[in-house]
């Protein structure tokens, strides 16, 4: 077959060319050059037809009669959501304490694993009773909550399914930004509306909203019946698990998502242990106004209570202030929970705290968190 050279120098395709040029970029999380295949000829450039598709997706045909080169740039969302939306579900179940059969709740969640494994938040399935999972292609089966964790708002549901579609999870460690173009699929507020997609882009990263972890936020709509569904990339990866959103006629566009390194934790968790086995440094925890407020700080945070034993034999005492815990700064509770994601229990760590006016670092023996 003939190669298929294209003149760059034309504006319409230059124009198109920068276009999908930057599309490519967005959607790739990159701000890198693209770069193709191409030949000077006669003191023009030229790029192959063949360069143009393999980099930037879409389709290209060659009229021979008319000389004219037609391209079809890619639409990514459509492909996302054909590629995903086999690995989404709808869940609902009867609502706990209440007869009335019209007394249900719903929510979505993501096939984790090819047996029937599907990962959810806790908040959809803790007061459910007769769940029932309805898969992407119409199949209904009952299902059983077999893992959950209200701290981090994830949880597992079993079905008696296999040959699923599980969702592709994104590699650790979680590569995103700030505008990266993301979708949401879901159930929004009925069940007859299952397999919704949503689209936007990551508004911003690292928030700490209500939530022991840190969330991913967005402005695709994310709707009651939404939680528990994937938000994927371009690619089609699962970045975060929608779990919430803020709801008032003054906000618009407010959503949070688990990112996908907290599910992998918790999930491995799940796995290993049946539970997250989650370690504490075994004190509570007071933060200065700034951190509540949002303000940005390098202020520690109080230590109001000793609550282990490990960390009383430690000498750490009430009014002692943590600056840093395993070599890094803290001011944040949630900035906390996230470094202490690496240990378990039993486990010991350095912390560096302001006591009796002096900075010291000691060690202690992290406890069982809950207990």
């Amino acid at each position: 077959m003939k190669t298929r050279w294209l003149r760059i120098a034309a504006a319409g395709l230059a124009v198109l060319l920068f276009a999908a040029g930057s599309a490519w970029a967005a959607n790739n999380g990159t701000n890198s050059t693209l770069s193709l295949d191409a030949k000077l000829i006669n003191g023009e450039v030229y790029i192959k037809a063949s360069a143009l598709t393999n980099s930037l997706g879409g389709t290209g045909t060659y009229d021979a009669k008319t000389g004219k080169y037609a391209y079809m740039p890619a639409n990514p969302i459509p492909d996302v959501v054909k590629r995903v939306s086999p690995s989404v579900v709808a869940i609902i179940g009867k609502v706990k304490g209440y007869d009335n059969r019209n007394a249900l709740a719903h929510g979505t969640g993501v096939v984790w694993k090819a047996d029937g494994q599907i990962v959810t938040n806790a908040h959809v399935v803790q007061a459910l009773t007769n769940i029932v999972v309805v898969t992407a292609d119409g199949k209904q089966f009952n299902g059983k909550t077999i893992y959950m964790d209200e701290t981090s708002d994830l949880a597992v549901v079993k079905i008696n399914a296999s040959r699923l579609n599980p969702a592709v999870f994104a590699t650790l460690p979680l590569s995103v930004q700030a505008g990266e173009q993301v979708v949401a699929i879901g159930t929004p507020v009925s069940f007859t509306l299952r397999n919704t997609a949503t689209s936007g882009i990551i508004s911003g990263m690292n928030r700490a909203v209500s939530s022991y972890y840190k969330l991913l936020q967005t402005d695709a709509a994310i709707n009651p019946g939404n939680s528990g569904g994937p938000l994927v990339n371009m690619k089609g990866e699962v970045v975060g698990i929608n779990s919430m959103k803020f709801v008032s006629d003054d906000v618009d566009n407010l959503g949070f998502s688990i990112p996908t390194d907290t599910v992998q934790y918790v999930l491995k968790h799940f796995a290993k242990y049946g539970k997250v086995n989650r370690a504490s440094l075994g004190v509570e925890l007071e933060e200065s106004w700034s951190a509540i407020v949002g303000l940005p700080t390098t202020e520690p945070l109080s230590i109001t209570k000793v609550v282990s034993d490990a960390a009383k034999k430690a000498g750490i005492s009430p009014g002692d202030d943590l600056y840093s815990v395993a070599g890094k700064q803290v001011s944040s509770i949630v900035e906390v929970n996230e470094l202490l994601k690496d240990y378990l229990p039993d486990q010991t760590i350095e912390v560096t705290l302001l006591s009796d006016g002096d900075l010291i670092t000691k060690k202690i023996k992290l406890a069982q968190w809950g207990g």
